[in-house]
């Protein structure tokens, strides 16, 4: 059996399976986030070690004697975020989420100072990342810094409670921006530009390769053997791994909070002037180009709020408005944009707006504006490479049809719904535990049933790239006249 562990930032989720990959137990134990001062994001790395005691502990009383079975353990983690470890391996301070935005000026900095981060890591500095947090300690915590022996990024620091080893895999790593995207190796260049160096960092493997095995006082207490073996990657190449998006080609549409687009690829791909990312899978020889909107479902909680309207009720007003007929755009900008426009600054808003608009008109354009967005990243991540044929549909909206087919419309690309199930990152990295016991890759990283498929409307499509290039050429407007709406 094969136990996956996400550990997320709001719970740790607990995933155990079989050798067939059916899932026979599973168990959330949440998570709080620490703001001591606005923009701050923080964790106590302990109470990731706790949550996942829980979890392991309720899963192991739910199946019984049938635990000892277990063969190993696979890792899906938050990204980006730096716990950061003295000598005895004692955590100095709350590890700095990737939501954590007090090193916007040193990203900033990095990203001016160094152009190099671009063509190394593949991706613009921006103060999600490690690297300008450890430039923050750094410049503000500077007796803590001076004891930094390892930096950690969050799943890793649950491996090495798990094993005592300090391990890291290519996905993860790749966030750090301290890797050489391209060569799949650290760049001893880009540690420097933090006043690190190499010896700071854990060794690195492959998601899908063995990264320790479970200390002998916790095989003990849960009743394993010594070798039950320990693999992981990154929250988003691991649940690529769980949806099978493991050939170049092969994508998928997450509709959660923010937006993703995921796509995989057989090179490094970078396209940082756009905002998307170029990072390591999960898998050797693979890597993968992800464009993000950063308020996709959260535009929707947004209006929601707003009009006091559940987002079910908003979804059925949205259905019954025709795009032809449709006069109002929206920008869902509500927290900035990353992919194409990697502006902070970015803002949303209503364009066209009438006195003879309703409820429903609103409803249908935060859609239209998301789905334009999220055409936007696919655009940005298909310059290089093929546009994918087919995208995989997951995350909380993807359980709206309506949505699902507008954005085949307006992308042209066939969007599939896959049937129900477990396609996050706790079921790529219990997919990632088998494969470091050598199980083949063809045998465990199989693509989803799909209950539903949506292929585009050629009409329909024609509409929305007429639409789609009025709502850009409003951005471009606005930013043109570099009016700060912030100001």
């Amino acid at each position: 059996m094969y136990l996956g562990l996400d550990i997320g930032t709001s719970s740790i989720k607990g995933l155990l399976q079989n050798q067939n990959g059916k899932t026979i137990a599973s168990h959330n134990a949440t998570l709080s986030v620490s703001r001591p001062k606005e923009g701050y994001s923080e964790q106590n790395p302990q109470d990731w070690i706790e949550a996942t005691k829980i979890v392991i502990s309720a899963i192991k009383n739910r199946v019984g004697s049938e635990f000892t079975q277990l063969s190993a353990i696979g890792l899906s983690g938050q990204m980006h975020g730096l716990v950061a470890m003295d000598k005895a391996d004692i955590v100095l301070r709350p590890a700095i989420l990737w939501n954590d935005a007090r090193c916007d000026e040193q990203a900033k900095k990095l990203d001016v100072q160094f152009p190099d981060f671009r063509k190394i890591a593949g991706n613009a500095v921006m103060a999600g990342f490690t690297a300008p947090k450890a430039v923050w300690m750094a410049e503000q915590e500077k007796e803590i810094f001076k004891q930094i022996k390892t930096i950690l990024l969050p799943k890793d620091y649950v491996r090495f409670w798990l094993t005592g080893e300090k391990f890291s895999d290519m996905s993860d790593a790749s966030g750090t921006l301290w890797l050489d995207v391209e060569k799949r190796e650290y760049s001893e260049t880009l540690i420097s530009h933090c006043g690190l160096d190499i010896s700071q960092m854990p060794s690195l493997k492959e998601g899908s390769d063995p990264a320790g095995v479970v200390r002998k006082s916790l095989a003990n207490k849960w009743g394993l053997s010594s070798k039950v073996v320990v693999g992981g990657a990154g929250d988003n190449a691991a649940a690529a791994c769980g949806l099978g998006v493991v050939v170049p080609g092969d994508a998928f549409v997450s509709l959660g909070t923010s937006g993703v687009v995921f796509k995989v690829t057989e090179k490094f791909y970078p396209e940082v002037a756009s905002g998307a990312h170029a990072f390591c899978h999960a898998l050797p020889k693979l890597w993968h180009q992800m464009g993000v909107t950063l308020s996709a479902t959260d535009s929707l909680n947004w209006l929601s709020e707003i009009t006091g309207t559940s987002i079910v009720s908003l979804a059925n007003s949205a259905a019954n408005v025709n795009a032809e007929n449709s006069t109002l755009l929206f920008h869902p900008y509500l927290s900035g944009e990353r992919t194409p426009h990697n502006d902070s600054k970015a803002r949303g808003g209503f364009f066209g707006l009438s006195r003879s608009h309703g409820r429903a008109d609103m409803a249908y354009s935060v859609f239209e504006g998301i789905t334009y967005a999220l055409a936007d990243c696919l655009d940005v991540i298909s310059k290089s490479d093929q546009k994918p044929k087919t995208l995989l549909a997951v995350g909380g909206g993807a359980k709206n049809f309506h949505w699902l087919q507008q954005i085949a419309d307006c992308t042209g690309v066939t969007v599939s719904l896959p049937k129900e199930g477990e396609f996050g990152g706790a079921n790529g990295a219990a997919r990632l535990a088998a494969l470091a016991t050598g199980r083949d890759p063809e045998d465990i990283l199989s693509k989803p049933e799909i209950l539903r498929i949506f292929n585009p409307v050629e009409t329909t499509n024609e509409i929305h790239k007429s639409r789609r290039l009025k709502w850009q050429s409003i951005y471009h407007s606005l930013s043109r006249g570099a009016v700060d709406v912030n100001a």
